[in-house]
């Protein structure tokens, strides 16, 4: 498998809280690595980045939406998908349409860099770089699964990273059982 399109580990582990056919929003999704580990896996995967080149490559795994969503329109108001998946990537002023877009009974699936990182390379600006809690913050209204803040290795980088639930209302329903 071409390296470049290897899943991150975080989100390989923690996939398996996807419902059976749901659908995938991979926010800045780049080659499209993610949106193929999701396809081969059955489900239908939407990517969206700024890059024409990356899309391009990430074609292959679904359908891709060309948009900046730094400075433009988020292009998937009113819509909700059952996996949202974000990996090194922040952007402050789209946290929130992020977290709107996990569909009732879909999972958030988030990991970027943290603050710390400037201390061993790049992404080093702060408008990059999450601060402590900041993340577990922005998912105040889903259920934390699990969450982790801190360093990791080869390469050197710290991050924060996320798997969160929107738990489907319904007093009939029985407690959801997310395993570990």
């Amino acid at each position: 498998m071409n390296h470049d399109l290897s899943p991150s580990p975080w989100i390989a582990r923690w996939s398996h809280l996807a419902a059976p056919g749901a659908s995938v929003l991979d926010v800045a999704c780049g080659a499209g690595r993610h949106m193929r580990w999701f396809a081969e896996r059955g489900l239908s995967a939407t990517g969206v980045d700024r890059s024409p080149e990356a899309l391009a490559s990430a074609s292959r795994f679904g359908r891709t939406v060309l948009a900046d969503i730094e400075d433009g329109l988020w292009p998937f108001a009113g819509q909700s998908f059952g996996v949202v998946v974000v990996t090194n990537y922040l952007w402050r002023d789209r946290l929130p349409d992020i977290v709107a877009a996990v569909a009732p009974g879909g999972v958030l699936l988030y990991e970027t860099f943290a603050a710390g990182n400037e201390s061993v390379g790049k992404p080093s600006r702060p408008d990059f770089l999450l601060q402590p809690g900041e993340l577990l913050a922005a998912c105040t209204h889903l259920r934390v699964v699990a969450y982790e803040d801190g360093f990791l290795p080869a390469p050197d980088r710290f991050v924060q990273r996320i798997a969160a639930v929107r738990e489907a209302s319904g007093a009939d329903l029985a407690p959801p059982r997310y395993p570990l």
